[in-house]
């Protein structure tokens, strides 16, 4: 009896030892959560009351620059508010959604803390024999009133942590037009911020020795030969404009004879102008003698055929009752829309992919081949990533929030012939294709690496940790070298091989929409606020560099040993691809623009806020 005793109360003390334990920090939980609840309403109140971007401050200096354009100091006191600005919005959204984090788990440890103890207290609690009210009935209410007032907390904590998500994109978007004047328009459409982050590819292909299968010309006037097997031989991805960025997304154009001057307003040398019944962010891709793109809104998705020559939409075709496509849209920011992934192209069918995750192969007709969804993508600003096409193989990235991956379908079937998982974090980027001289390669960007996959398998072959951040410019490449950057990160020149390494970085000028474009000797960068920089490709030597003064969310294309640069408000700068700063042209659009140009053999096609002009000499 007394061992039994002994252990008996052994075992007491042992568990009161537990249950204290858990009451401490049952205790510190709570208070750690009501700190955290005092500093979230804390901040938010100083948010309200404060202006941390001090817009009064940027109206000021803005009204100098105007009364002194040529000063270029206070210009780069600007640009270092706008970055202050951009840099504090991301920390403090980071530390709110973190307060939001710790709350919920703070208060979760408390309740599992008090359920623990409640079940290790076996007995009853003792009733007072001086208590005349019924004791069990006034536990019962005071425990509903603990309860009612914990939920009130959480519910109001967790509601001042989303109004500060508002308040703090708000604060965003006034310092953006506060150092960005010339962005403000009166044109909502005007006021993207990105769009045309979509890539596309633009390489050396392989040559193709398979035999193609071909029909006879069809009967609607719209191309000579539509071929249904197979895939393009280089030469006919080199005289077409297939993806985003033109054949490779690399941002080079092999077409000849391209126009260098017109007017929008006046009609100077546009072709035509055609209104797109839906808007949309992708950029146009040609094959032959015809233009595709997208539209969408939160209803409808379509897709468009225009002919090159007249104008025409010789048809439009509707996206809808897709197997597997979410009931409800996503939630996507209107700078990004509902189809800003630029479609492509194998010159035997059409590809297109929507913010949903709705993807849809058509004939050149128009006619559905098959339609299929991806999943809807996870991501916070909508998805973006263009699609490419190498040989027969639809090649998608879809680096989600949780669930990177890369993927390559068959055109025809739509089958998935490989898909490559990726430890990355959410990216806007395009993949982009090169030929390397021994192999071809897909290159993709996104935080924390640039890395290569053969795009026969999805094999990775190399990757380099050297990027960081949310990734929206694709890279650029040449002369071995691929070349990656992205806003509060840096640039990086990556000697591609067997062993890749790093040539050199820079951080003075980077990019959170627009693509870099680079050749053998030079590499050339537009920032979306608008400064334009020239570097030595092998160096990373800066020869020049020049301030727009108006965003751009276009990326750079190259043609004819010429650089067009197209800014927000429709105006396409074209510069000499040189070590020396020299303007040929500038020549406006008549009404703003967010998407890459694309280029055909004597015109260049643009899509605008509300029209596709075609323009030629």
């Amino acid at each position: 009896m007394t061992k039994v005793t002994q252990s008996t109360l052994h075992g007491s003390n042992h568990e009161k030892r537990h249950i204290l334990t858990l009451q401490n920090i049952a205790m510190i939980s709570a208070l750690f959560a009501m700190i955290l609840c005092v500093l979230i309403v804390v901040n938010f109140v100083q948010i309200k009351r404060a202006d941390p971007l001090n817009t009064l401050v940027m109206k000021a200096m803005i009204e100098r620059m105007h009364a002194n354009p040529g000063d270029e100091q206070l210009r780069q006191e600007i640009r270092e508010i706008d970055l202050l600005a951009r840099k504090a919005f991301f920390t403090n959204q980071w530390q709110v959604r973190m307060g939001g984090y710790l709350l919920f788990f703070s208060l979760l440890v408390v309740v599992i803390c008090v359920k623990t103890i409640e079940l290790m207290q076996k007995s009853l609690p003792i009733v007072p024999t001086d208590v005349k009210t019924d004791f069990w009935a006034s536990r019962r209410i005071n425990r509903t009133w603990v309860a009612y007032t914990g939920i009130s907390i959480i519910i109001l904590s967790m509601g001042i942590v989303f109004l500060t998500h508002q308040e703090l994109g708000k604060n965003l978007d006034l310092a953006s037009k506060a150092t960005n004047p010339e962005s403000n328009s009166s044109n909502p459409k005007e006021e993207s911020k990105n769009a045309s982050i979509p890539e596309g590819r633009n390489a050396e292909m392989e040559v193709n020795k398979t035999t193609d299968t071909i029909r006879k010309p069809d009967t609607t006037g719209s191309s000579g030969k539509v071929i249904l097997d197979g895939y393009p031989s280089p030469d006919e991805v080199a005289r077409n404009f297939p993806s985003f960025r033109g054949p490779g997304g690399n941002g080079i154009a092999n077409q000849k004879n391209i126009p260098t001057s017109w007017d929008g307003k006046t009609g100077k040398n546009i072709l035509w102008k055609t209104e797109i019944p839906l808007t949309g962010y992708n950029s146009p891709i040609i094959w032959n003698d015809r233009v595709f793109l997208t539209g969408a809104n939160e209803t409808k998705r379509e897709v468009y055929c225009i002919d090159l020559h007249t104008g025409k939409i010789l048809w439009q075709k509707p996206v809808e009752k897709i197997t597997g496509s979410p009931a409800q849209e996503p939630k996507i920011i209107k700078e990004t829309g509902f189809s800003a992934p630029s479609m492509t192209t194998d010159g035997r069918r059409v590809y297109a992919i929507f913010a949903n995750g709705d993807l849809i192969a058509l004939d050149f007709d128009g006619n559905q081949i098959w339609a299929k969804n991806l999943g809807m993508p996870q991501n916070h600003y909508g998805h973006s990533s263009s699609l490419i096409m190498y040989r027969d193989l639809l090649i998608i990235q879809y680096d989600q929030r949780g669930s990177g991956s890369v993927m390559a379908l068959a055109g025809k079937t739509g089958e998935t012939v490989w898909q490559t998982s990726r430890s990355v974090k959410v990216s806007w980027a395009s993949p982009v294709l090169i030929h390397t001289g021994k192999r071809m390669e897909l290159i993709l960007a996104a935080d924390p690496m640039v890395a290569s996959y053969n795009p026969s398998d999805g094999k990775e072959l190399w990757r380099m940790n050297c990027i960081s951040g949310e990734v929206g410019p694709s890279v650029a490449y040449a002369d071995g070298v691929v070349y990656a950057v992205n806003d509060f990160s840096k640039l990086s020149a990556i000697e591609i091989g067997e062993s890749p390494k790093l040539l050199w970085e820079d951080s003075d000028y980077l990019s959170d929409i627009p693509s870099p474009l680079a050749t053998g000797k030079y590499l050339f960068l537009v920032t979306s606020y608008g400064a334009a920089v020239c570097y030595d490709a092998k160096t990373g030597t800066k020869y020049w560099e020049h301030e727009f003064e108006t965003p751009t969310y276009a990326s750079l294309m190259l043609a004819e040993g010429r650089i067009y640069l197209l800014d927000k408000k429709g105006v396409m700068h074209i510069l000499k691809a040189d070590q020396a700063y020299s303007v040929i042209s500038t020549s406006p659009l008549g009404e703003g623009s967010s998407c890459t140009p694309a280029f055909a053999n004597g015109k260049i096609v643009i899509r605008g806020d509300n029209n596709l002009f075609c323009i030629g000499k």
